[in-house]
């Protein structure tokens, strides 16, 4: 059995493996020639006093004894099997496709988007302002909105699956080993491409199939049975349909409404991001500038309560930039992604608030249930009209807004294509802006320096999650009412990230192939 310790370091001891591994021999009383094999198996990094320390666990295999074998995944040929179409390239179908080969199913994968790498050139044309494709961008295509906002991997909600499982099959398909034992595993939007890229090849090679720019318009229903998909014209049959669509498909919501398909209002948030040098942050983090070359650029987790509605942060992109996450040119869409060696010299966040029914309940009587998406479209739509769409976002310096002053105006920005000056109240919705200004306020009090001009506001962070849920079935997680009808994932009101969006997927390939034995 290896010998496992918890050591508390300073940052330098902590970053070198020779440098923890001499602490950890002497620790155990051995020689370093008799170490086998030394790995870290969880690591973070405590900043809350005034010296920060890294926490190691490390376990340590001397000579002789049996070392851990390697992540390896077994995927069957199902070229022959029971086929189950999926909607959704993102992490949740893309994971109930890996699942589904598991359990000896064949996926038909459609994804509305392009590849990856045709992908790219489609976020060029964002930055540049000159072109959003509305079917491929920073919400769709193959890898979902995910694969260019960053690829944290850090979850809260462990006990949907097999937290480790999810991180092993991303390690299998090249993802660094690191993810397996940091506190908030990371992997970073230049890396995850590749990633996504190998799952896809995982798939194929199994006899599953993948089709890029096959965007879904219609569910074929009979007898209260899903039975496919229209592809404009092509029907796509399945013995089940699995709905990933993604946090964005409001289409998907509006024609399953029309079709009478039970859909359900949800909770959700909405706000700005707010960028600071990642320099400020440090300090104010590790109460020192001095310590990047032995840790990572610091993060923060800020949580708040203003007249009884919850403000917080989200989506924490440290050494980040942020992105235009809009489907098209009449909204305003942010998010924040960051590389895997977080090097930007800026730091990003959403900070987001509760937005709840009596909010927009001037939209109840006309969309019903659609109501709260209708309320997102309209301050989404609002902010770009604002500055003339075309990718430009509304901005404002921080300690104005919190002031109420108006800023002549901006530091420099990640963000592109351009921001423009804006002041917060005029793009924001009173409750809104009154909640987050409050929030600032007691973030400033948490975190010394907080409040400042050097930092700006850049709206709209609109995209947390959806304000629908497609519900489904405790037991069987189908939909209630359409039998072999399965939602899944964020766009399903199911998930929040990448590993959470990934255990939903595997969990509901399980319970499709409970319905397909039947």
């Amino acid at each position: 059995m290896p010998k496992t310790l918890n050591l508390t370091l300073a940052p330098k001891q902590a970053a070198s493996t020779e440098g923890w591994l001499a602490i950890a021999v002497r620790t155990l009383g051995i020689r370093r020639e008799q170490v086998a094999l030394a790995r870290v198996v969880k690591r973070s990094v405590d900043a809350r006093h005034q010296t920060p320390k890294v926490l190691l666990t490390v376990e340590i295999f001397v000579d002789g004894e049996q070392q851990p074998e390697e992540i390896h995944f077994d995927y069957p040929d199902v070229s022959g099997q029971t086929e189950v179409v999926i909607v959704g390239g993102g992490p949740a179908g893309l994971f109930a496709a890996l699942r589904l080969i598991e359990l000896g199913l064949k996926p038909i994968l459609l994804e509305r988007g392009r590849n990856v790498t045709d992908r790219r050139r489609d976020i060029t044309q964002i930055h540049r302002g000159t072109k959003v494709d509305a079917e491929s961008n920073y919400a769709f295509g193959e890898g979902g909105a995910g694969t260019f906002s960053d690829g944290k991997l850090f979850t809260r909600s462990k006990k949907r699956g097999d937290y480790n499982r999810a991180l092993q099959t991303l390690v299998f398909h090249g993802a660094s080993p690191e993810i397996l034992y940091e506190a908030h595993p990371h992997i970073g939007t230049d890396r995850l491409p590749k990633i996504i890229e190998q799952v896809r090849k995982t798939i194929i090679a199994a006899g599953g199939e993948i089709h890029f720019e096959r965007k879904v318009t219609d569910v074929e229903i009979r007898n209260g049975r899903a039975v496919g998909v229209w592809c404009g014209e092509e029907l796509i049959e399945g013995a089940a349909v699995v709905l990933a669509t993604g946090h964005s498909a409001d289409d998907i919501y509006e024609m399953l409404h029309r079709k009478g398909v039970r859909l359900e209002a949800k909770a959700w948030a909405m706000g700005v991001r707010v960028e600071h040098p990642q320099e400020l942050i440090d300090r104010i983090q590790y109460h020192s500038s001095d310590m990047r070359e032995w840790l990572p650029a610091a993060a923060y987790t800020l949580t708040s309560q203003v007249n009884g509605r919850g403000v917080y942060s989200f989506c924490m992109c440290p050494g980040g930039v942020i992105v235009p996450a809009m489907t098209n040119f009449e909204e305003c869409v942010v998010n924040g992604m960051s590389a895997s060696a977080r090097s930007s010299r800026w730091a990003n966040a959403g900070i987001v608030t509760e937005v709840r029914p009596d909010d927009f309940a001037y939209l109840h009587e006309e969309w019903g249930v659609l109501a709260g998406l209708k309320f997102r479209q309209q301050v989404e739509r609002h902010a770009a009209s604002l500055v003339g769409g075309g990718g430009t976002a509304p901005a404002q310096r921080l300690a104005d807004f919190v002031a109420r002053r108006n800023s002549i105006d901006l530091p420099r920005t990640s963000y592109l294509p351009k921001a423009e000056v804006c002041c917060g109240d005029e793009w924001l919705p009173t409750f809104m802006a009154e909640s987050l200004r409050g929030g600032f306020q007691d973030f400033g009090r948490k975190m010394r320096g907080f409040v400042t001009n050097q930092a700006q506001i850049i709206g709209v962070e609109s995209r947390t999650s959806t304000p629908v849920r497609i519900p489904r079935d405790k037991e069987s997680l189908a939909h209630p009412e359409i039998v072999g009808l399965y939602p899944t994932g964020e766009g399903a009101g199911y998930a929040g990230g990448i590993i959470s969006a990934a255990l939903d997927g595997t969990r509901i390939a399980e319970a499709v192939r409970e319905f397909v034995k039947k």
